[in-house]
């Protein structure tokens, strides 16, 4: 840690540089935050207090890559959450809440861990594998790398462009779009939900055999990926999951 970060324990006050909208559900917010550097995968917690006292904290994945000059964290909108929609409706630049971290250590991968590395993402769990994709592709690291990103429509990816992107230029890394509603718009990609038969496909197209396996979403979603990778042949003990549930 170097002098002016803060100690991950304690909480220290964040500002808002900026909130990005990255799909129709989803903003990015930048803070300007005194924390130390985190590992690709961790997360901060953030707790906002309302004028009567009111506290509300929840957890959020850093989707930026360790080391960049401002934090990242993934919003996605819940209309019965206590915390998300003032990311969405009420946030601007200069305002200021409480963060804690970065936080958590079994979700996470180091440029040292090598691979080959499966990354599997369902709506906004994209966040601390985006965090993983930004580190190994600025530590060049020489090891295969997918990422299956599911969402509804072409419309809610995040990050859409810049995985294109590292696909054009990184021949080691791999992007495959799973959607289950609308038109396909790439060939490669599945038009259908991510289960054992189409997780076998994707590994049997991939012809890696994955060292490290991350798969981040709802609890529905991880429960089937996770079902489905065993199903796959891959072993419980290369899996880590990463999860969220009903309440943001």
């Amino acid at each position: 840690m170097t002098a002016g970060e803060a100690t991950p324990s304690r909480w220290h006050e964040a500002e808002i540089e900026k909130v990005v909208r990255a799909t129709p559900r989803i903003v990015s917010v930048f803070l300007k935050a005194p924390i130390a550097r985190h590992v690709a995968g961790q997360h901060l917690d953030v707790r906002l207090t309302a004028p009567d006292g009111y506290e509300a904290q929840r957890s959020y994945s850093i989707a930026s890559a360790p080391g960049e000059a401002r934090v990242e964290l993934l919003i996605e909108k819940l209309d019965d959450g206590e915390v998300s929609p003032y990311f969405h409706e009420v946030a601007r630049a200069g305002d200021t809440f409480d963060v804690r971290g970065p936080l958590g250590g079994h979700f996470i991968w180091r440029a040292q861990d090598g691979g080959p590395v499966l990354l599997v993402a369902g709506g906004s769990g994209i966040a601390p594998l985006m965090a993983i994709v930004r580190d190994w592709a600025r530590e060049r690291v020489k090891v295969p790398l997918l990422l299956a990103y599911s969402v509804r429509t072409w419309e809610e990816l995040a990050f859409r462009d810049e995985l294109i992107d590292l696909e054009a230029r990184h021949p080691d890394f791999r992007f495959i779009v799973t959607t289950t509603r609308g038109p396909e718009h790439r060939i490669g990609d599945l038009h259908r939900r991510l289960n054992a038969a189409s997780i076998r496909e994707i590994l049997t197209h991939w012809k890696q055999a994955a060292r490290h396996v991350y798969v981040c979403g709802s609890n529905r979603f991880v429960e089937a990926v996770s079902a489905g990778l065993l199903d796959a042949s891959l072993p419980a003990s290369i899996i880590r999951t990463e999860r969220y549930g009903g309440a943001d």
